[in-house]
């Protein structure tokens, strides 16, 4: 393995394990403000910081992107992945949210046919119902116990897929900081409006009020970590290649579980333990099995 290739797989592993330590303090705000207002506070800190970016750095022109109704696709995927995930871990244990989760490269493996035009593969048609097992293991004991709230990780990976294939879509269209923007700028207007609704709806758990000065400073935080995760990703990718990064985001369900084990007391049971791995196993197969990628032109 080149100096390169290693060096952009421990870039990426950090980025993807930052993502896991911004979800594990956005759980610790579960029951002190609405997952919703969460959601809209953190986008609208990441948007107004980005944006000030990439206006010093490559001024007001960047704000016009190529084709508008696109990114604002990118954005509303997003909102939705995030108000999912979000709602989530509000009430379920983290590396169980984050397990499930994971079944979104199968959606996008599916949905790529439909949506880009590119051929599904016989691997897919695998996968598929190797990582809907695992979700069904995983899934089964907690819509026992929460309801059917326990499927929200699947409708965030839904989301996720979306913008996955928006992203693809988007390919070429800016610079990764201007992608960025356009999405954190596109999922703040769907966020604040399904908290101002979710505040009107006379839900406990989602009324607004104002909040502790300490909800800002970890969405702050979290815009924060988020937004430097992304970067490492990207620099990770460009080094090592897309392929070879694309495993790296597992690290996530470790770096989850051993917050969950350690900031909320939440140890993953053998259930959850042997569905993560099913679901895992599955997305390694996708990846392993797609045709190799060079890595990104520097």
């Amino acid at each position: 393995m080149q100096q390169d290739e290693r060096g952009g797989i421990a870039i990426a592993l950090a980025g993807f394990a930052l993502l896991s330590v911004g979800d594990a303090v956005i759980k610790t705000m579960a029951g002190e403000w609405s997952p919703l207002a969460v959601a809209a506070l953190r986008f609208f800190i990441g948007a107004v910081g980005l944006s000030s970016l990439l206006l010093v750095r490559e001024g007001a022109e960047a704000f016009r992107p190529l084709k508008p109704w696109l990114q604002a696709a990118r954005g509303f995927c997003l909102a939705g992945a995030t108000l999912a995930f979000f709602s989530a871990i509000f009430v379920m244990p983290l590396a169980e949210a984050m397990a499930l989760a994971f079944v979104a490269p199968v959606f996008t493996a599916l949905f790529s046919g439909p949506l880009l035009k590119e051929k599904v593969r016989p691997a897919v048609w695998i996968a598929s119902p190797v990582a809907l097992a695992g979700v069904l293991i995983i899934l089964r004991p907690n819509l026992a116990e929460l309801g059917w709230v326990a499927v929200l990780p699947l409708i965030a990976a839904f989301f996720m897929s979306l913008v996955v294939i928006t992203n693809r879509a988007s390919a070429g269209q800016g610079s990764a900081l201007s992608m960025q923007v356009y999405m954190a700028v596109g999922a703040f207007p769907v966020l604040l409006i399904a908290a101002l609704v979710g505040a009107a709806s006379g839900v406990e758990a989602l009324a607004i009020s104002a909040p502790d000065w300490t909800i800002a400073a970890r969405c702050a935080f979290v815009a924060l970590t988020a937004s430097t995760a992304h970067f490492l990703t990207y620099v990770g990718t460009e080094r090592a290649g897309a392929a070879v990064i694309a495993p790296c985001t597992y690290i996530q369900i470790l770096v989850a579980s051993f917050f969950g084990w350690w900031w909320f007391g939440d140890l993953p049971d053998l259930v959850t333990v042997l569905g993560a791995a099913i679901i895992i196993a599955a997305g390694i197969f996708l990846w392993r099995s797609s045709p190799a990628r060079q890595p990104m032109p520097r």
